[in-house]
């Protein structure tokens, strides 16, 4: 029996709480009953399961102030998630990280940045997504935290979330890119523009083509770095292809265009960790947006055609 090629640590982290809509905290279930853990085996991966992180209800748990509902709670969660992925990295595993919504990054993103960086290196960020997620409790038109976890991780925002990752910022602006951009909050724009982020919107994409945007995307991320990080939301693809999405925006990525990104991902050699957010099966059709994502992270996995 051939060895391995590598370990894969899956983190599962129920939320719901950072979102608008109820449901994406069922997430990581709908991704497992679409069968991701057979298809990392096939792939040739071993499995080690590294903790699963539930949030307290709605019900229960403190909304706490408009401009950041759930602080408290999110704090706890992203704190939890950030130690699980750590521990699964000094393992020696590549971390996929199950959501749950997109707030849940900042304790992924932030334990990549955090064992990289102790070892000497940065590292890189590519966030696929329909939105740029930059907004801070100043700019929030709905006090959601899942609209903010890119501006945490690059350094703007509440102290008790910039800081889970022992260091402002978590990962340089420099080194992140936003691919799929095509609804960002009016507020939120000038956020943007002074972060020093790339944003490739949906409008550049189709002018430019998507190839050349990610090959910019991944030449920005390993730019002095060990490698990156990739966060996938499921609302970047277009809602005809994944509906199970509780933000769906018209107008995003085809199924083969999100694959693109991944096999590119995938080609690249260096992805130090990975995540998918944003799966509501409440909103999906007979689970095939979860299927969907098992399908992109096995490409980004090394899952080729031919």
């Amino acid at each position: 029996m051939s060895e391995p090629r590598g370990t894969v640590g899956l983190v599962s982290v129920s939320m719901d709480l950072g979102a608008g809509r109820r449901g994406v905290d069922m997430g990581p279930s709908a991704l497992r009953i679409a069968g991701l853990t057979e298809e990392i085996r096939e792939l040739g991966y071993a499995v080690h399961e590294a903790g699963t992180v539930h949030a307290s209800a709605a019900e229960v748990a403190e909304v706490g102030e408009g401009r950041m509902r759930y602080l408290h709670e999110i704090v706890d969660v992203v704190g939890r998630a950030h130690q699980n992925v750590l521990a699964g990295l000094e393992r020696g595993c590549l971390p996929l990280v199950l959501g749950g919504d997109h707030s849940m990054a900042i304790g992924s993103v932030s334990a990549v940045a955090r064992y990289h960086r102790e070892r000497g290196g940065p590292i890189g960020l590519i966030w696929v997504d329909a939105h740029t997620d930059m907004n801070t409790p100043e700019t929030t038109p709905s006090g959601n935290i899942h609209g903010m976890p890119l501006a945490v991780l690059v350094g703007r925002g509440a102290p008790e979330l910039v800081e889970i990752g022992g260091v402002k910022p978590a990962v340089d602006p420099e080194r992140v890119s936003v691919l799929g951009a095509r609804r960002i909050d009016p507020r939120e724009r000038d956020t943007v523009r002074d972060s020093g982020v790339r944003v490739f919107t949906m409008s550049e994409i189709d002018e430019r083509g998507l190839p050349a945007c990610v090959d910019e995307a991944v030449e920005r991320a390993c730019r002095g770095s060990v490698g990156f990080h990739l966060s996938f939301d499921l609302d970047a693809i277009d809602p005809l292809a994944a509906p199970g999405v509780g933000t769906p925006v018209p107008g995003g990525l085809t199924y083969r265009e999100a694959h693109l990104i991944c096999e590119k991902v995938a080609r690249s050699g260096r992805l130090a960790g990975l995540e998918l957010v944003e799966l509501n099966p409440v909103l999906d059709e007979g689970n095939r947006t979860a299927r969907l994502g098992v399908g992109l992270m096995a490409s980004a996995l090394g899952k080729t055609i031919l």
